[in-house]
């Protein structure tokens, strides 16, 4: 019976114990963060809470549980301390991985608050994300590797392990040379700015937008919401399109095959109107002329900008079916026609090309 109260005893106190030191790290949390609301660190921090109440429950516990001296657990012990060591450890790793979460978080979120250039908050959130996954990767590692060292066998293991550990990295090495080679890549992809999330993309034929990168592969959703994924190593090794390298504004064109009696001057005009109505033209340029001509038609070419690929597409669109619509209605005559009718006798010569003789 003493042996149980003992056990409840510490059970309880250190239950009381973490439920008090979370609630007062949130309030203190809470208290820094209404002091300083300039900065989302504290408020990021909170989410820690639960993760720092494990470590203290489990640290508590691995400290106590030797006093209770009840039968189960003596008989038990190694048992008990190796599964309130793998909860530390763990822990510890997801209380790290939180914390290095909310100090890199809030640094990004201060950057893109003070920073007016869109490119460059691209650039630091590309490498941010990677910086996390590294981050993440690494802790985890090093938490798995010390969940296995808690147990005896992996121990001796280890030693076996170390004196081959040359031969094991040249094998590793060319088994995961592939995998290497992206994770390369996307060091030089965050770092060496080619490529960043929010950027317009056109790879392998399709247009899109870089939504994610990670250490091995590289997202892009196209225009139909479509999800292209590639390896890093893609961006790095071939050519590619980035339209918003060098700032986001684009410059487009849309092509009209025209009769020859379109009256040109006349479509210039109304080009400018379709543009001073039209909400995503950024008034930085525009121009009306014939590129082309054929024998049948000719090609007239209108120059839109946008702020950006997608105000682009909206632009051209607009131009390209409010101009047809306003030609088909008032000049139906400068869409391009198929003459069917028959061609007049040339030095009166028939149509069948027999001479016909009067009579």
């Amino acid at each position: 019976m003493n042996s149980a109260l003992r056990l409840l005893t510490v059970l309880g106190g250190s239950i009381l114990l973490t439920v008090a030191a979370g609630w007062a790290v949130d309030l203190l949390l809470r208290r820094a963060d209404a002091r300083h609301p300039e900065t989302p660190l504290w408020n990021l921090l909170r989410r820690c809470r639960r993760a720092l109440q494990i470590v203290l429950l489990a640290a508590l516990l691995k400290g106590a549980y030797p006093q209770t001296a009840w039968r189960p657990l003596r008989e038990n012990e190694a048992a008990v301390g190796r599964v309130l060591s793998l909860a530390l450890i763990g822990a510890g790793a997801w209380l790290i991985v939180g914390m290095a979460s909310a100090l890199v978080e809030s640094g990004y979120a201060r950057y893109a608050t003070g920073t007016r250039d869109p490119a460059r908050v691209r650039r630091v959130r590309t490498q941010v994300t990677l910086i996390m996954r590294v981050v993440t990767a690494v802790v985890a590692m090093v938490a798995a590797a010390a969940m296995l060292l808690t147990f005896p066998s992996f121990r001796a293991l280890g030693t076996s392990l170390l004196a081959s550990a040359g031969i094991i990295g040249i094998v590793a090495g060319v088994a995961a040379q592939s995998t290497l080679g992206n994770l390369f890549a996307g060091f030089q992809i965050a770092f060496g700015d080619m490529v960043r999330i929010g950027d317009t993309v056109v790879v392998a034929g399709e247009w899109g937008v870089v939504e994610d990168i990670t250490l091995t592969f590289l997202a892009v959703r196209t225009w139909d919401e479509r999800r292209i994924t590639m390896p890093v190593s893609y961006f790095t090794t071939r050519p590619f399109e980035n339209w918003s390298r060098g700032g986001v504004q684009m410059t487009g064109t849309v092509f009209l095959h025209c009769d020859h009696s379109a009256p040109v001057d006349l479509m210039r005009d109304k080009v400018h109107e379709i543009l001073h109505h039209c909400r995503e033209w950024d008034g930085r340029g525009w121009d009306v002329a014939v590129t082309e001509t054929t024998p049948s038609t000719i090609v007239v070419r209108a120059i839109v900008t946008a702020k950006d690929a997608d105000d682009l597409w909206t632009v051209r669109c607009a131009v390209r079916e409010q101009l047809i619509a306003w030609l088909a209605e008032k000049h139906p005559d400068a869409l391009p026609r198929l003459v069917l009718a028959s061609a007049p006798e040339a030095g009166g010569a028939p149509l069948d090309g027999k001479t016909r003789h009067p009579r």
